[in-house]
């Protein structure tokens, strides 16, 4: 069976257990706090017309942005730290120091230094990116064995080609899970941002949505965050099965 109708029907079979479930619920709580699935279907549509997709964009724009971001700045300086002593030796103290520390503190910080608009959001999700892919990518690379590299190399590779054709590919799928997971992770810090310094957004559309006793545009509009997060990861699924072939053909052949 071929991995995007593996995917699919993981993705019928899961919806179709969230969706009974929620709807048992439904019918035993029997609150208007807990709309049915109908009811939030509904919702959905007529606010696809309306608040959810203009909010929708905005969110999607801002976590694209944030992950393009962290991810063109952490990689290079994460693989770079792994190969050289001297730099991970200056940075990596630095860098454990930072790391631990939840990034939502900075929020306060950011939102004094660049106002209330895009620029705090996307740079809290930024730092949360950078980071994750930093750390994973100076383990990854680290994790190279010395002796493929020399081979290349006495075959007149220079240091940098062999960086890039042996560093850099090996680093690839370790990237792409770290990246998977922050990205999970900034979508989760976006929500909390637009709800204390936003006026549009996914986040603040739920928000406003609870404040006016709306329950069924609130649960739309979680629905959509999980689409959206469906999309992104759907997205860097297909982005590592074209730049690590090489993974895939394993998973093929095992299976």
């Amino acid at each position: 069976m071929r991995p995007s109708k593996s995917r699919g029907m993981g993705y019928a079979l899961a919806s179709a257990v969230v969706l009974i479930v929620w709807q048992v619920l439904a019918w035993l709580l029997d609150t208007r706090a807990l709309p049915s699935p109908g009811e939030t279907a509904g919702a959905l549509a007529a606010g696809l017309r309306t608040g959810i997709l203009p909010n929708l964009v905005v969110s999607a724009w801002r976590v694209l942005l944030a992950t393009t971001l962290g991810l063109v700045v952490g990689a290079p300086a994460g693989l770079l730290m792994g190969r050289s002593r001297r730099l991970d030796s200056v940075a990596g103290p630095l860098v454990f120091l930072a790391y631990p520390v939840p990034k939502v503190v900075f929020l306060p910080v950011l939102l004094v230094m660049f106002g209330i608009g895009d620029a705090p959001k996307v740079a809290l999700m930024a730092l949360i990116v950078f980071f994750q892919i930093l750390v994973t990518a100076r383990d990854a690379a680290r994790a190279v064995s010395p002796s493929a590299v020399l081979s290349v190399q006495s075959l007149g590779a220079s240091r940098w080609q062999g960086f890039r054709h042996v560093v850099v590919p090996a680093s690839l799928p370790a990237i792409f899970t770290a990246l998977r997971v922050s990205t999970g992770t900034a979508i989760a810090v976006l929500f909390f941002s637009e709800t204390v310094a936003g006026t549009d957004g996914l986040g603040w559309y739920i928000m406003d949505a609870w404040t006016r006793i709306a329950y069924a545009d609130m649960f739309a509009g979680i629905v959509a965050m999980g689409f959206m997060g469906v999309a992104i990861y759907e997205v860097l699924e297909i982005a590592e099965s074209r730049l690590c072939r090489w993974t895939r053909a394993g998973r093929t052949d095992e299976r």
